[in-house]
């Protein structure tokens, strides 16, 4: 029998082997660079003692909503809050129906449903992942019938309010076409921009400045990371913002008087003050991992593996900032398997489409209503992209596939 000691060695020798590891995100050196100017903001958090909603909340509000070109920015809790904030405002509840897409993080169909409303799924266009104009149109050229000055399903008789579009992976939906689609239709349009802090619209928009609301995640893994949860809700609506602001505090205004049912949906003062920091570095990280991008694309194709991996697709005049760099893969799975044995860092967004997922069994999708999905679930893997990705490591994930496909 194998001692625990011979274990560990023929594992080492393993890895060695396969070369050093690359993760799929690694903040080590981003963290480090700033950790001086992190510890003493704390320092001052804990002294001032305004742990919440305080004067570094308003100044991360105010820069973020000048970064994405809107009016007003409201700090909230998370991405999944700043979801739920921005469909609350939006009159959004039981009964309504709201269209988006199925292939997105649980959060996007989440918030729909646990306002009592109904998520209604479209597919997307394969090319760039994001919800399909054209399905969208589709959809409501065969569900949508006005009545009284509302519009709704001819088939569940439910009013359709909404159309929550999402950016995903970094790079803006077809917010042109799909805002036609909604002033013709009369829905609010919530930005699902949670991946998406700084892509642009080949017209130049920023994420976040199109819809009546935009709704952004500063998750740890996001471009821009806090130390924990918090998200932020962005418009160009005063009353939207006034509602917001009210509805994250448990729809009280002023204190202790509730014309609103709210949530606690508050950004604390030490998130906004590690954001802050970070936010000086955002744009410094984006091109980064544009840059990173751009080598992927080139070692790819110089690698001739075009035929068995679909590298992003960027529709021209856009600005993705690559949250993630997802490719297609002819047989992904065993290709994530190679990759683990090889030590580097792979996922899977979204191994099963909300269509598909339990929870939403009782909506009843027709097997074939989302294909694009179903097929993007089954074909799509991310790779390494964060900054500080060496142009080594890069090298050793393209010849890692390659050496699969081979």
């Amino acid at each position: 029998m194998e001692t625990a000691a011979a274990t560990i060695e023929r594992v080492l020798d393993r890895e060695d082997a396969a070369g050093p590891a690359v993760p799929l995100l690694d903040l080590t050196s981003q963290h480090a660079a700033l950790h001086a100017q992190i510890m003493e903001a704390l320092h001052e958090v804990c002294v001032s003692q305004h742990f919440i909603l305080g004067p570094r909340v308003g100044e991360l509000e105010r820069r973020v909503a000048a970064y994405c070109g809107c009016r007003f920015a409201i700090g909230v809790s998370s991405g999944t809050d700043a979801l739920l904030v921005a469909l609350m405002a939006l009159g959004i509840g039981p009964g309504d129906e709201v269209i988006t897409s199925p292939y997105t993080f649980f959060a996007t169909g989440g918030a729909i449903a646990r306002l009592g409303a109904r998520p209604l799924f479209c597919d997307i266009s394969p090319s760039t992942f994001n919800l399909s104009p054209v399905a969208v149109h589709n959809l409501l050229e065969d569900l949508a019938r006005r009545r009284g000055g509302a519009v709704f399903n001819r088939k569940t008789g439910a009013p359709i309010k909404a159309l929550v579009p999402v950016h995903l992976f970094g790079q803006t939906a077809e917010m042109e076409q799909l805002m036609s689609i909604a002033r013709a239709y009369d829905l609010k349009v919530v930005e699902d921009a949670a991946q998406a802090i700084g892509a642009e619209c080949p017209g130049g928009e920023r994420a976040g400045s199109v819809g009546d609301v935009g709704c952004f995640s500063f998750f740890p893994s996001k471009n821009l990371g806090a130390f924990g949860d918090a998200g932020m809700c962005t418009t160009n609506d005063e009353g939207l913002a006034d509602r917001m602001r009210t509805l994250r505090a448990h729809g009280a205004h002023p204190k202790y008087y509730h014309a609103l049912i709210g949530g606690n949906f508050r950004l604390d003062e030490i998130q906004a003050a590690v954001l802050l920091i970070k936010f000086d570095h955002l744009e410094r990280w984006t091109s980064q991992r544009r840059t990173n991008a751009a080598f992927y694309d080139g070692a790819l194709s110089h690698a001739n593996l075009r035929s068995r991996v679909t590298i992003p697709a960027v529709p021209g005049g856009g600005r993705h900032v690559y949250n993630q760099y997802v490719i297609r893969a002819r047989s992904r799975d065993a290709l994530k398997r190679h990759l683990a044995d090889a030590r580097i860092g792979s996922e899977v967004y979204y191994p099963l489409p909300l269509h598909r997922q339990e929870c939403f069994r009782h909506l009843v999708v027709a097997a074939n209503a989302c294909p694009e999905a179903d097929r993007a679930s089954e074909e799509s893997i991310a790779i390494p992209i964060y900054p500080g990705l060496t142009q080594s490591q890069q090298s050793r994930v393209v010849e890692s596939i390659s050496g699969f496909y081979r």
